[in-house]
């Protein structure tokens, strides 16, 4: 039987035959316990330890995690679990990569620069490479002087028209002289005319040969630079495994020479892709060239050869032949509605 305790019933703590506290009134205990504690001390924290009436610790709250309760996290620095990402670290990753990157890239540079690093030398698309860019400069060159022609041409035929409005009109007031201004008006007024149709083939010309250079050349130029350092970078990476091959091999080395042949494969690859994709637009790119200046040139050759020979009809039959439409002079200008 339980002893009568003495105490005060507001303290009162019903026990078992044996001594024991009662499940059931523990944990109410506890309940009431953690409402009464402060903040900072949660019941996760404690636990209720009870010796009988007849030991000297009764009722004494001792730190501890409290069995058969939930454990909850201490105060304190917040751990992230390895799953969860943190994009700060992330990009400092990135960024960390991209210097090495760059490091490894600049010191091959200066390296071959230097003449003391090697460089991995394709001599057939290489070769490739370098007329392609010397084309580009020959076509370059080709389109500035036919956009000269173009713009002295169309200077000649505003003149030409000016000067056949001039002759027309002193042909109506002078009457002695009505024939020979009427005449020269008419050559004058015809050579404007078959000088528009003469620009408009000029002017068609300009354009896809300024297409083939500055976007379909370019273009693939574009690849040949992503081609390049993707070269540059390989031969760093290349060249770091060399250099730790040559060393000693360790506990300390291995995972570096591993991590090193790693990052050497996956920059192989990306080179190999680069040279394969360089060759594949070299190839298309001559095919398109080829078509296209073939087409231009002809017409270039048909349209000159027309006009200097004044054959009006040969002329337009060139521009009907390459689907060339000319443009209205002043159909492009607004109308006195528009402008007020």
């Amino acid at each position: 039987m339980a002893e009568e305790s003495p105490k005060n019933s507001a303290a009162e703590i019903p026990v078992t035959s044996n001594g024991q506290l009662e499940d059931s009134h523990e944990h109410n205990f506890n309940r009431d316990l953690k409402r009464s504690l402060p903040a900072g001390l949660g019941l996760s924290e404690t636990k209720i330890t009870s010796h009988g009436f007849d030991g000297t610790k009764e009722g004494v709250v001792e730190a501890g995690p409290f069995p058969g309760g939930r454990t909850q996290q201490k105060s304190g620095p917040v751990v992230l679990a390895d799953e969860v990402k943190n994009p700060a670290m992330e990009k400092l990753e990135l960024v960390r990569k991209w210097s090495l990157n760059t490091y490894k890239c600049t010191r091959q540079i200066i390296s071959e620069k230097l003449g003391r690093g090697s460089r991995t030398v394709d001599l057939e698309l290489e070769a490739q490479i370098d007329i392609l860019r010397d084309n580009k400069k020959k076509y370059e060159n080709i389109l500035k002087l036919a956009q000269t022609l173009s713009t002295q041409l169309f200077q000649m035929v505003h003149t030409q028209r000016q000067l056949g409005d001039a002759f027309a009109d002193l042909s109506l007031k002078s009457l002695e002289l009505h024939e020979e201004f009427g005449y020269n008006a008419d050559t004058q007024k015809l050579l404007a005319k078959n000088g528009e149709t003469l620009l408009g083939a000029i002017n068609f010309f300009i354009a896809s040969v300024n297409t083939l250079v500055n976007k379909t050349i370019e273009d693939t130029l574009l690849t040949v630079k992503q081609y390049e350092s993707a070269r540059i970078e390989y031969d760093a990476y290349r060249t770091d495994l060399e250099e730790l091959n040559l060393g000693p091999r360790d506990a300390n080395t291995l995972p570096k020479i591993e991590q090193s042949q790693q990052l050497f494969q996956v920059h192989k690859e990306k080179y190999d892709k680069m040279r394969n994709d360089v060759s594949i637009k070299l190839k298309f790119l001559e095919e398109n060239k080829v078509k296209v200046l073939h087409n231009q040139l002809v017409l270039f050759h048909n349209a000159i050869a027309a006009y200097f020979a004044g054959n009006q009809k040969q002329l337009e039959q060139t521009l009907k032949q390459f689907h060339i439409k000319l443009k209205t002079p002043g159909a492009d200008a607004p109308s006195w509605l528009e402008e007020q």
